[in-house]
């Protein structure tokens, strides 16, 4: 199974958020929705990869952007990550792969030596007609959330003069 390319139509989902509330994909059309996928609560690179996009999601609302942030994580386990982090992004609990099996970003990893299977960091810019406008590689951390906030910002420009 392949990742869905850039021009497809984003497989839809629907999850429980850290507020008690479900997030369906499909109900957000007509506006941009930013999926950052990440590997787990309270780690180090998460934690960062969290804090950054949490201190650009003003940015993010500014273009009209839903941010939402997706790990296997429970719903508990957000809730206590963005409270000890003060985060501000929505976060959705899937540990049941729902959306994370569509967007087939659950593989074979490999870290000093070891094999294992996880999420592997993406990001998915989502047009507000539901197809994917940009995939992003987290292959660096640092300033991820910034290149995301720069490709929607130029994505925005170019939907308008559409």
């Amino acid at each position: 199974m392949q990742i869905p390319a850039e021009g497809q139509l984003a497989p839809d989902f629907s999850l429980q958020t850290d507020r008690g509330t479900k997030f369906g994909l499909s109900e957000h059309r007509g506006r941009p929705v930013v999926l950052f996928f990440y590997p787990e609560d309270d780690t180090e690179g998460c934690t960062l990869e969290n804090l950054e996009f949490s201190a650009l999601a003003p940015d993010f609302a500014k273009l009209g952007a839903t941010l939402v942030g997706i790990s296997p994580d429970t719903v508990a386990s957000h809730c206590a990550f963005r409270d000890k982090f003060k985060l501000d992004v929505l976060l959705l609990a899937d540990p049941d792969h729902v959306a994370i099996g569509p967007y087939n970003i659950w593989r074979l990893k490999k870290r000093y030596g070891r094999e294992y299977l996880g999420i592997v960091r993406t990001t998915f810019i989502i047009a507000p007609d539901g197809h994917i406008a940009k995939i992003l590689y987290a292959t660096r951390i640092r300033n991820h959330a910034e290149r995301t906030l720069n490709a929607l910002t130029q994505m925005t420009e170019n939907w308008a003069k559409a």
